[in-house]
This record gives C-alpha cells, structure tokens and sequence, in this order.
C-alpha cells in the first residue's frame, strides 16, 4: 500500500546521521511539512558543512550525542544507512512505543513506479548502471539511487517521474525493510563482509535475506547460478514464490539455464532466455575489465529485458559501455607501468575478483578502516600475481600477519607514500593496483575520495 506525502504534515519525525542521506531526508520531510529534528552523535562544528545545507530550514538539532528525552518526543525515528541499528537507545525508544525504520523502507513506501531491487556483496553498481544504459538505449527512462551517491529520497524530491527506478540495496538498507516489494531482484554474490557491524556471516545473511520478504508470483529473481551461497539462498520458500532466471559462466550449464529461463556465456557470447527464444549477445566488444564484468551484463541483460529492453539497444549499450570510476578504473601509463583505481573494493572478495582480472606483476596497495575480515582468500592470489603488496591504514598490520610473509611486503604511514613507494617499486610491465579490501573511514570520509586522491597523485608521475 503506497503512502501518500500529504500523511507526513505536522507528523514529528526525527532523523538520526546527518551525512548525504541525512541532509536529503530532511530537505524532503520539510518540504512536506513534517515537524522535523536531527540527531547525531558528532558535535556540530564537525557537521557543519551539513547544518550549513540546512540553512533555513524549520529544523531542530540534538548534535553530539543522542538523548532519550529526543527520541521520545518523536512519532517516528529515521535512521540513515551507515548508523547501526543496534544502538541501546534505539532499543529503549522501541520499548516505549516510538516506530524505527530506515531511510530505505521510509522512501520505498512512496514510490509507485516499479522497482528493481539490486543488491549482493560486490557488483551492485555496476549492475545498476548496466540495467540503466540498457533500458535508456531503448527509451525507458530510469532513474538510479540508493546505495550510492543518490540516496532513495532524492527520487522523491523531484518532479521527473521515470519508468523504472532501479535500487542499488546494501544489507545496512535491508535491516529495516519490511514493505518492500521489488518486481525485479537481482543477487549478484555473496561473501564475507561488514564484520564491524555483524557478529557473524549468518547475521548478515540474514539482513540479505531480506529483499525476498514480499516476494509474489509477480516477482523475477535474477540469481549467480555460480556463486554457492546464492544458489543456497534461492532454496528459501520466499524466493520460490515468484520466477527465478539463473545466470552463469558455466557453459555445462546451458541446458539447464536454457530450458527454464536465464544467461549462459559461451566463448565469446552470452546466451539468453526470457521467453519463448533464445538470444544471443556478443561480447567481443565489451571493454570491462574481468570475468566477473561477463555475470554483471548478464545479469543486467535478463533486467533489462524483463522491462522492454530491445535486443538491439541492449547490444549497442554494452558495446558503448565504458568504465565506472573507482571500479576497476584505468587512470594512466607512466614509464611503462599502468595504474588502475579500485578503491570502490572495500572487502576482500572484491580484492580476488580484482586480482583476477591481472595475469602477474602486481603491485598491490592494501588497507583502510579495520573491519576484522579475513584476507586469507587472497593467499593464493598474492603468491601467483602480486610481486609487491603495499599496506597503509588501520588494518595494515592485521593484514601483514595473515598474508605479508606471501611476498615482499612494505608497512606505510600515509597513503600518499604508499602510492609513491609502489612507484617506486615498479617496473615496466607492471601494475599498480589500488584494491584496499577495506572501507576508507580511517583517512577519507568515503571510498570515491581515496580514489580521487589516488589518482591526484599519479597524475604527478612523470
């Protein structure tokens, strides 16, 4: 049942995490007359770029802390992505009464148009955008928000209506997901991430879980035949509810994928089902980098066609598609040695896929924010690939002990001598790989300025 914006006038809502998403939600809540009030645990003068956003605006700060006596005056509490969920004063503002929900589930509940719901430990983004260049190829307009740079609530800021809202969904987004019915899921992977805000691989499974609670006859799941963990997951009776298209770059599997629906990369083509023909695609022309860039278009092939793509566009779009900054991302060559920018890999498993796309001759810069996950699955990479891996940030010393007797490894202070020394240790017919397996939050305030920076400094190489 969609919600109308007329239900939010006078109501008191109070927004906690005061980041993009928080400013955006508060610029939207305002303008529809609700009764608003931010909270944040950091002091105002840390926010004060944010509050400065907020300029005139009907708005009320508790900033530096959370009180009790905030939460309870609300009728209803919105937590942005990044804050966890679990927080005891969340707990007691439960217990007396006051609703929690996320960002996410607040903004879904006003949308109308229908949702492709993308989510999974690593690809969501890249998904995402392939789905939009393909549906925009054949003139369906789209929009892309969620966890991203467009948090959900700047759809609904304004006017333009598109077609089909495409989500890229995170598991934080997921925690407080309750109505959520997407007519399309897309589950690219899934693997060890997010220790710092999970105990274990179960709880965040769990919250993945999530985006298949609502699930109907009407719902396409689009699902990594090759990923274990998903297969095991399309076994829940949820999911089972609606379709299920599988994708895949097992050519043994065509058989099976094709009598039932779904994607196949043969050599140099994908193979796809959605109806009563089978289509082919090529993908000679495709100029991402990796394996795992084969089950991204796949993936977002089947998508696109379930909303009307044209077979034509969609093969024009992919041919035309380029790379996506921070993913992947050819910067430059200098003395013989090329430099590429995947600081979007925030965990380890992004690392390997990474790595994957190199035959040998690495050099690796590693490190960040400490999330306690293990960089053992890169053990076998480092030993074949990587000649010299570079460790910076909060984590370098736990991800010394676990791989850096694997090959020559250096332990350094700030991450733009860590870029300097790769340099210096390459040679020509190397790679410097930036793929820190880590979040940015110990030296940058996100993912995209790590990478910006990194490739500030290399335009300095000469």
């Amino acid at each position: 049942m969609y919600k109308e914006f007329s239900e939010l006038k006078d109501k008191r809502i109070l927004v906690v995490g005061l980041g993009r998403t928080g400013v955006t939600l508060c610029h939207f809540l305002c303008k529809h007359g609700a009764q608003v009030m931010v909270t944040d645990h950091k002091s105002k003068p840390e926010l004060s770029t944010q509050v400065e956003q907020l300029d005139g605006l009907p708005i009320k700060f508790d900033l530096g802390g959370h009180s009790p006596k905030t939460f309870l005056q609300q009728d209803l509490v919105i937590l942005s992505p990044g804050v966890p969920s679990k927080l005891k004063i969340f707990d007691y503002a439960r217990s007396q009464g006051i609703k929690i929900t996320g960002e996410f589930e607040f903004s879904i509940n006003f949308i109308k148009e229908p949702v492709i719901g993308v989510t999974g430990t690593n690809g969501k983004t890249t998904v995402a955008k392939l789905i939009e260049a393909f549906l925009t190829a054949s003139d369906i307009k789209t929009w892309v928000g969620g966890a991203n740079e467009h948090p959900m609530t700047e759809y609904l800021l304004q006017e333009d209506r598109a077609q089909v809202v495409i989500a890229e969904v995170s598991a934080f987004m997921l925690e407080h997901c309750e109505n959520f019915v997407p007519q399309n899921i897309v589950f690219t992977n899934l693997a060890e991430n997010h220790k710092d805000r999970y105990n274990h691989m179960e709880e965040y499974i769990n919250a993945k879980r999530r985006i298949f609670r609502n699930t109907n006859q009407a719902t396409t799941s689009i699902l990594n035949a090759d990923d274990h963990a998903v297969v095991e997951l399309a076994r829940d009776p949820a999911v089972q509810r609606g379709k299920i298209f599988y994708f895949s770059r097992k050519a043994v599997l065509e058989p099976q994928i094709m009598n039932i629906g779904g994607a196949v990369n043969i050599g140099d083509e994908i193979k796809v089902r959605t109806g009563p023909e089978i289509e082919s695609y090529s993908i000679k022309g495709l100029r991402m980098r990796g394996r795992h860039s084969i089950e991204n278009v796949m993936a977002a092939i089947l998508t696109a066609r379930e909303h009307g793509a044209k077979h034509e566009s969609v093969q024009s779009a992919m041919n035309a598609f380029g790379q996506i900054p921070h993913r992947l991302e050819y910067v430059r060559k200098v003395g013989g040695v090329q430099f590429f920018n995947d600081s979007k890999a925030t965990n380890v498993h992004a690392v390997l896929r990474a790595l994957d796309t190199f035959d040998e001759n690495v050099i690796l810069i590693c490190g960040g924010k400490d999330t306690d996950c293990t960089f053992k699955p890169l053990e076998t990479s480092i030993r074949r690939k990587v000649k010299t891996l570079i460790l910076v940030g909060e984590a370098k010393e736990r991800i010394h002990r676990e791989i850096g007797e694997l090959t020559e490894t250096f332990l350094i202070g700030t991450f733009e001598e860590a870029v300097y020394i790769a340099y210096q240790r390459s040679r020509i017919g190397d790679s410097v790989l930036l793929s820190s397996g880590c979040p940015s939050f110990d030296m940058f305030d996100s993912y995209e300025e790590r990478g910006d920076y990194f490739k500030e400094i290399i335009k300095k190489f000469r």
